[in-house]
């Protein structure tokens, strides 16, 4: 236990170093344990497609008060990323440690490896008492227990925000290995499992693992908070606007505009990207009032120990950002996601940490903090234990073409503290070179200037040895399709190329989301049946009672 507690000791005071504030660990909270076992509690809550700047404390105009307080109690990595912004392999990499290449789960379509093992294993092994509830995604239509949990709740797929989806039939959760009923607003009845479980809790040392669904696409907020946000006033980025940039354009950029991930053609609709935005911010509001509940859950559980919050998103999200909507791409916004570690008696309060951090460093830290050793396999590090002064790691991201969302080409890029350099695979377009230092919003290209030639040369250089793993040949994986994908296009946004005419589409069309379905003699039905529902979640229009 003498380890552990150094361990412990160790962790607050870098990152009390790393913050750079004159942080001092209080005598009150950090005396030598009495206890044979000081392991904290850990608590992970992963939500679906949040913004880095999603929060009332980083952007006017939003009610986020208990996502302020992880950030007001907590320590707030400002540079975090994750290494694909696509939410299965980001969640495989939460879960594993390492990146997609090595964890194998490609795309959202794929089935988890034979032999993936979560962090859970490690834990649970070490006795701790762990739970996973919520949305795990990894093999689409698999929601049974996985490894490592002793207590699973958890949904096929994307799951449905309310109880009855989009077909008309009760939506399912599995509990245990058992199918029940979900009985209502999907972020309000995870909140209640979770809550319900800490109820239980003994003097072990548990793990809580929330991972929310919202506030992934469709954004459907809770009925009491529609409308929340219709008067938020929001301002375009500064880069939604082709003529804002400088230097060369990539082509698939220009087309991608008039497609599913374009604003021109948004989700194949003609809904406003600032009526979109303050949607999914309504949605978000659920997950602030889930924090709530798990916050009161916790200080009234009082087991004894330390509880450790670790609070991210398995994506970034942009809206409007170089012309797009969603995710994919390697601009900031898209991989940029929270990171707040919230532990008040471990960790100094109220403090922003410059360190780069990553989804696959998530894994190793709570084995740290948890006294497990990190397997070699490991590709992360522990985050708290990182000198913000001395490092220098850079950001290595991975995004590989996907049939069914064809917009964005296979994507390899290198983000160091100043310069991001992204190359793209098997397409013919110009790769992109910013200066983050200087160009924060990703305006100007530098590829071509030779003033950044030796820059360019070099990060080249570093991509290649990061991605080949030293020599060894790299591969793109092939995946199977299952219908032609979102790749519909509308004759009244304008377009550089001239895509096939019979991909036209307006916002009215009754098949203008068959690409969610796999081709097959029973896809007219189930079109008939979807179509409606989903409209009346992404065609929603603003209410006209609110204040």
């Amino acid at each position: 236990m003498d380890r552990l507690w150094a361990l412990k000791k160790k962790a607050a005071g870098l990152l009390c170093l790393g913050a750079m504030t004159a942080c001092q660990i209080a005598p009150s909270t950090m005396t030598e344990p009495t206890k044979d076992d000081v392991r904290p509690n850990i608590v992970i809550v992963l939500v679906d497609d949040q913004r880095y700047d999603a929060f009332g404390a980083l952007t006017d105009g939003l009610e986020t008060p208990f996502l302020d307080r992880l950030i007001s109690e907590g320590v707030r990595f400002e540079n975090a990323f994750v290494t694909t912004s696509l939410c299965s392999p980001s969640r495989a990499s939460i879960m594993s440690g390492q990146t997609m290449r090595n964890h194998g789960i490609v795309d959202n379509n794929s089935p988890t490896p034979e032999g993936f093992e979560p962090f859970s294993v490690l834990l649970d092994e070490a006795g701790y008492d762990t739970a996973f509830i919520g949305k795990w995604h990894m093999g689409s239509a698999d929601a049974s227990p996985k490894p490592g949990f002793d207590h699973w709740v958890s949904f096929e797929g994307q799951g449905n925000y309310d109880p009855i989806d989009a077909f008309g039939r009760p939506s399912l959760l599995n509990v245990n290995g058992i199918e029940v009923p979900q009985t209502g607003y999907i972020t309000d009845e995870l909140t209640a499992y979770a809550t319900n479980w800490l109820d239980t809790r003994s003097d072990a040392p548990f793990m809580l693992f929330v991972s929310h669904k919202a506030v992934h696409l469709p954004f459907s907020p809770a009925e009491r908070h529609r409308g929340q946000y219709d008067r938020l006033e929001l301002e375009s980025p500064p880069s939604d606007k082709p003529d804002a940039r400088q230097g060369p354009r990539p082509m698939w950029l220009t087309m991608q505009n008039n497609s599913w991930h374009g604003t021109g053609f948004a989700f194949y609709s003609n809904i406003p990207i600032e009526d979109l935005q303050r949607t999914y911010y309504s949605a978000l509001s659920g997950v602030d009032d889930s924090m709530g509940r798990l916050f009161e859950a916790l200080e009234s559980q009082g087991n004894g120990r330390d509880t450790i919050i670790i609070y991210t998103s398995d994506n970034g999200f942009m809206f409007g950002e170089h012309g797009l909507v969603d995710k994919r791409a390697a601009y900031e916004a898209s991989i940029r996601v929270p990171m707040i570690v919230h532990a008040p008696g471990l960790l100094d309060t109220g403090t922003t940490n410059p360190v780069l951090v990553r989804n696959i460093d998530i894994a190793p830290t709570v084995l740290s903090l948890a006294g497990v050793d990190i397997p070699e396999r490991y590709e992360g590090r522990d985050m708290l234990s990182v000198d913000a002064t001395t490092d220098d790691e850079a950001l290595i991201y991975e995004y590989y073409w996907e049939f069914n969302y064809p917009q964005t080409p296979s994507t390899f890029a290198i983000r160091t503290d100043r310069y991001k350099y992204i190359q793209y695979h098997g397409v013919w377009d110009t790769e992109e070179l910013f200066d983050l230092e200087t160009d924060p919003d990703e305006l100007v290209n530098l590829i071509a200037d030779p003033a950044y030639h030796e820059i360019l040369i070099k990060l080249r250089a570093d991509l290649f040895e990061a991605i080949s793993q030293d020599g060894a040949r790299p591969s793109i994986p092939f995946t199977e399709r299952f219908n032609q994908g979102a790749v519909f296009w509308s004759d009244d946004v304008s377009s550089s190329v001239a895509f096939p005419e019979h991909w036209q589409r307006n916002p009215d069309a009754a098949d203008k989301y068959e690409h969610i379905l796999p081709d097959g003699p029973g896809k007219a039905a189930q079109l008939d049946a979807i179509t409606p529902t989903l409209r009346d979640i992404l065609d929603a229009k603003p209410s006209e009672d609110q204040p």
